[in-house]
């Protein structure tokens, strides 16, 4: 053995050596058990095991959103998930989709303000297939130029594809209206201008910083075998040279930056739309508060469902809107609550007058004990329901990695939602709703409807 060779050997033997797995959550013969492999580099592995499908989706999620974007970075981590699909070393672009197609499976990736995630959904046997597809993906982008300027086109028409659906850019004016010129208040697309000034450097730079293994997870749910797919990635990524050090520990989910949001701020965007499209919110709780389970329950009753307080006002009773429902955000160290509405412009303002109406005496009176029931019955099943495909199920314990650190069974978490009390949902609501909202509308309103905006939110 040459020396070179004995120095190759000894150093996986390292890696191996300090390769930790845990089981997290233990099911009934091997069902829904979740395991955690920590390989050298900081990279994790977690898996959910469910022999008695015949799928598979294995995604790889990085801790890098557009929260983590300056000013002239906007929109760089959406553009480099794109550019990760514009081939690496081994694989051209058609490779990479041509590869999961003729396996029937299905491939995407998505970009959140504070994680990305790219993943794989296939045939348990074509498992192998798609981590190591994924995987050169994210060790081994190329990032070139020519694609780096071809893909540019293509960003610029998502941005005004969103731009043409106020529905949609509504809820990113919202975001700008409560947490203004920050990494949260900007829109993960980027803007136009952002866009066309980013370029290959860049980009890379970012690439290269963000996409590291401590900042990554790999996640994987269905039939499958942990010990294999660990096997799978490691190979994966040594044969990239991403697992070469050995001195490092995974990065820690993020604490955030104690984000600054306004209070009774309108914004209006005025648009030759049909309708008119509002967001009304108030500040909402962090990911990691354990209000946050009564503020689910308070949700779904607020605006979750047909029966709900807002659905059954504004739709059922008066038919002012089609569409009306609240929503919850919740981010490191901050979140938001939000009411939407679209509606004629001519009456913006009584639909508003109503949210604000039902927010109010929710703060004020809390719901009563059959809203509650009703919200906890609502919110049980839609979580277990929610969870009935192996895409779900690697989504879930991909970001309970990344976000929490750690994982929670199914059971637990129903557990959570039915202990909720009618105290908890009344203390919640004084305490999120009782804050003075913000407000962001989409639409063409005359001049005197937009003088009364302030009075929403006053």
């Amino acid at each position: 053995m040459t020396a070179s060779s004995r120095a190759t050997a000894r150093t996986s033997s390292e890696a191996r050596a300090v390769a930790r797995t845990q089981t997290l959550l233990k099911g009934e013969n091997g069902i829904g058990t979740v395991r955690r492999t920590t390989l050298p580099g900081g990279l994790r592995v977690v898996t959910e095991t469910l022999p008695s499908v015949r799928s598979a989706t294995f995604g790889i999620w990085a801790q890098v959103g557009s929260r983590d974007e300056t000013p002239a970075l906007n929109g760089a981590t959406h553009y480099l998930e794109h550019l990760l699909f514009k081939g690496t070393s081994r694989r051209s672009a058609l490779d990479i989709s041509s590869a999961i197609d003729a396996v029937g499976g299905e491939m995407n990736a998505f970009t959140a303000k504070e994680y990305t995630c790219y993943y794989a959904r296939v045939l348990d046997t074509d498992l192998p297939l798609a981590i190591d597809v994924v995987c050169d993906m994210l060790t081994g982008s190329l990032i070139e130029a020519a694609d780096v300027d071809a893909e540019r086109g293509v960003i610029l028409e998502e941005i005004a594809m969103t731009e043409d659906d106020p529905g949609d850019c509504v809820h990113d004016l919202f975001a700008k209206t409560m947490f203004g010129d920050s990494p949260l208040g900007r829109p993960v697309l980027g803007t136009v201008d952002t866009i066309n000034d980013l370029d290959r450097d860049r980009i890379a730079r970012f690439y290269k910083k963000h996409y590291d293994p401590t900042r990554l997870i790999v996640a994987a749910a269905g039939n499958i075998d942990h010990a294999t797919v660990v096997r799978q990635v490691r190979k994966a990524f040594e044969k990239a040279g991403a697992l070469s050090r050995t001195d490092v520990t995974p990065l820690a989910p993020r604490d955030g930056s104690r984000a600054v949001r306004t209070a009774g701020r309108v914004d209006l965007l005025d648009r030759k739309t049909e309708q008119a499209h509002v967001v009304l919110g108030m500040p909402g709780l962090a990911r990691t508060d354990e209000r946050r389970w009564a503020l689910g329950v308070l949700n779904t009753a607020l605006g979750g469902g047909m029966s709900s307080r807002l659905f059954q006002e504004v739709r059922e009773k008066r038919g002012l809107a089609y569409s009306v429902y609240s929503y919850t955000s919740g981010f490191a160290d901050c979140g938001l609550f939000g009411v939407y509405a679209g509606c004629r412009p001519s009456q913006v303002h009584d639909v508003l007058k109503i949210c604000r109406d039902e927010l109010d005496r929710a703060a004020e009176e809390g719901l009563s004990d059959e809203e509650i029931g009703r919200a906890i019955g609502q919110l049980s099943g839609s979580t277990v329901l929610g969870l009935e495909d192996t895409g779900a199920l690697m989504n879930r314990i991909g970001k309970s990695e990344l976000c929490w650190g750690s994982q929670m069974s199914v059971d637990d978490m129903l557990g959570r939602i039915s202990a909720v009390t009618p105290d908890d949902v009344r203390a919640v609501a004084r305490d999120v709703l009782g804050h003075r909202p913000s407000l962001s509308v989409i639409g063409p309103l005359k001049d005197k409807q937009a003088d009364r905006l302030d009075d929403v939110v006053s």
